[in-house]
């Protein structure tokens, strides 16, 4: 079992026994479908920053709001993203919870903007894209 392999099954785990002690089942979990290459680039952060936002985005599929979730504006209500900063950087995860009964997670990235705080219009039409995407996703599954 290979590094990943091995921290996904540990974050199973523990979902698995969170969920038996608290009386919460699988029912109440909402899944997670990653869009595009978001899981591959959340995969290569730094393995702080992957706990920080595996955490998080635990918590948006139990129905809550991480605290450090904020609106992601300019592309639809119910798309949020996720801040983390680690050393001297900032990753930010974008996610829709309003698209059916999954969280789509759009769009990881390592923020790098010489505008300041502003997202790269690149990253905001990729995001949009694919919300999109995960929209003609959700009514194929409900077909």
């Amino acid at each position: 079992m290979n590094t990943a392999e091995g921290n996904i099954f540990f974050l199973q785990l523990l979902v698995i026994t969170y969920n038996m002690e608290s009386g919460m089942g699988d029912d109440d979990i909402k899944p997670v479908v990653w869009v595009g290459d978001a899981r591959e680039q959340v995969q290569s952060f730094p393995r702080e920053v992957r706990q920080d936002i595996g955490a998080a985005l635990y918590d948006v599929q139990k129905g809550e709001k991480p605290p450090k979730a904020k609106p992601f504006k300019g592309v639809a209500s119910g798309v949020l993203e996720i801040v983390t900063r680690f050393e001297t950087n900032t990753y930010r995860t974008v996610y829709a919870v309003k698209i059916g009964k999954r969280v789509y997670v759009l769009h990881a990235f390592q923020k790098k903007s010489a505008t300041g705080r502003k997202t790269a219009k690149l990253d905001v039409a990729m995001i949009l894209r694919r919300y999109k995407e995960a929209v003609e996703k959700e009514k194929e599954q409900q077909k």
